[in-house]
């Protein structure tokens, strides 16, 4: 009959929050404090841990670079609207006699709110104009 290696046993002093972190993960995979020490200690020894480490770094750089793009074309998207809107508001837009200026700055307010209420609703309900544009237009 073939003898099994028995383990060896260490002893290891560990920081009293490294201990309630892995007391608190082996709880969670109902697996012995040894077994996930043994594991973590194999893994930090492989030869590919590196490999994996930079694998699991350049994996999370890769979604942190698509969503700092979308947020680039969300932006750039957000500014070329409102200065076209600004451009075709001043191009459109006659200038008003003093009178019907006052009006229209006294009548200012309750319009501001209104477009904002009309505003909060375009945003509850969508659908957003950056959903609108197709992906491959660029904002720039």
């Amino acid at each position: 009959m073939i003898g099994t290696k028995k383990k060896a046993q260490l002893s290891v002093y560990l920081d009293p929050d490294v201990m309630k972190a892995l007391s608190a993960y082996a709880a969670r995979r109902e697996q012995s404090l040894s077994l996930i020490a043994e594991a973590a200690i194999a893994s930090f020894l492989s030869p590919d841990a590196d490999e994996r480490r930079e694998a699991a770094t350049a994996k999370r750089l890769d979604q942190i670079d698509r969503r700092i793009a979308r947020l680039e074309r969300d932006v750039g998207i957000s500014v070329e609207t409102i200065a076209l809107f600004i451009r075709f508001w001043l191009t459109t837009t006659p200038s008003l006699p003093e009178p019907a200026a006052k009006a229209a700055r006294a009548q200012a307010g309750a319009r501001y709110d209104n477009f904002l209420a009309a505003l909060g609703r375009r945003l509850n309900q969508g659908p957003k104009l950056r959903q609108e544009i197709p992906e491959g237009c660029p904002a720039d």
